[in-house]
């Protein structure tokens, strides 16, 4: 009879609310895997807990099985402290206590030692078959053009200028690798084989050059009319090298390293021009970012920020002229975080 009436009591609330959704918490059966409840989790007090359930529903508001539940309210309103899957006790993502580490890099690279930065040489591969020519000739009037456009190198050419120059460079500088990462792990599910490890390497460089970025933007608070470049300019590399990297991946990593020679040369004449007191603007403290993901020193400044950035660069090419060097199907030799 109780059953009776809760059941009717039930109906006359759910009929002008036809959307209303049921939390059930601590009054529902647990299912087992054969799609049937399972006797071993079922409550002996359901029915007397059901019938004190019709005298427990507010008028009104969709019925919970457990008003007096919580958590199933939290659940219902979607609060965002709530863990809604757990299947340990230890730590879990959605738990509130969760905290986002400042600058953190979720992949490994390398961090360098005041013997390795200090060392960075100019150096130069020398072209021999003809994609390594087609990739120098392309990287040399790249560099050109944008020297002319940016007056790199003429007497007004101060902080702003090399500001600019370097965060507009890195927006580029991180689409190699991406495209190498994507389209040899595309490869890879397409035709069912191996990798031979080049992915992580390839990753890894994207988002060392993201990082380059993040560290320029500490200093630089780009315009509207600078954002509009940098999309113009990605989206027209990007396709190019998109494009290129399908035809012949060895253009491109010869590419990437041509292009990363003059990025060593650039930031060697950077700092030529800061140790000669010429950038006197950058004797300033080393940004929290480039700190944290380099592991300076607390003391450490700008000078020490543009050497690790140099040597990441000199570490870029040193990858991609191997990578042009090698076969397709070549074992990766940089092992993760090289």
């Amino acid at each position: 009879m109780a059953l009776a009436v809760a059941s009717r009591r039930f109906t006359s609330v759910l009929r002008p609310q036809a959307a209303a959704v049921f939390v059930a918490s601590k009054y529902v059966r647990p299912f087992s895997t054969t799609g049937k409840p399972d006797s071993r989790h079922m409550s002996t007090t359901a029915a007397g807990e059901t019938s004190q359930m019709k005298d427990e529903l507010p008028k009104g508001e969709i019925p919970f099985i457990s008003i007096k539940d919580e958590k199933a309210k939290k659940i219902a309103s979607a609060e965002p402290d709530v863990t809604h899957f757990r299947t340990h006790g230890g730590h879990h993502p959605l738990e509130k206590q969760a905290k986002i580490l400042p600058y953190h890099s979720w992949l490994p690279h390398p961090v360098w030692g005041e013997e390795a930065t200090s060392t960075v040489k100019i150096t130069h591969v020398k072209p021999e078959v003809f994609a390594d020519r087609a990739a120098y000739f392309c990287v040399q009037s790249l560099r050109a053009l944008w020297d002319v456009t940016t007056g790199y190198g003429k007497p007004g050419f101060k902080e702003a200028g090399w500001i600019d120059r370097m965060t507009f460079l890195e927006t580029v500088a991180g689409v190699p690798g991406m495209v190498g990462a994507m389209c040899r792990h595309l490869q890879s599910l397409r035709r069912m084989e191996r990798d031979y490890g080049w992915i992580h390497t390839l990753l890894e460089e994207a988002e060392n050059e993201r990082m380059h970025l993040m560290t320029a933007l500490v200093l630089k608070q780009p315009n509207a009319f600078f954002r509009g470049s940098v999309l113009v300019a990605q989206g027209v590399f990007l396709t190019f090298f998109s494009i290129s990297y399908l035809i012949s991946p060895k253009f491109c990593h010869r590419f990437v390293g041509y292009l990363e020679e003059e990025a060593v040369k650039t930031y060697t004449k950077m700092l030529e021009e800061m140790n000669a007191g010429k950038l006197p603007g950058f004797d300033i403290p080393a940004p929290p970012v480039a700190r944290h993901y380099w592991q300076l020193e607390e003391n450490a400044t700008l000078k020490d920020v543009i050497l690790a950035v140099r040597a990441d660069e000199a570490h870029h090419r040193e990858v991609n002229h191997t990578f042009a060097s090698m076969r397709r199907n070549d074992p990766n030799p940089f092992p993760p975080g090289y």
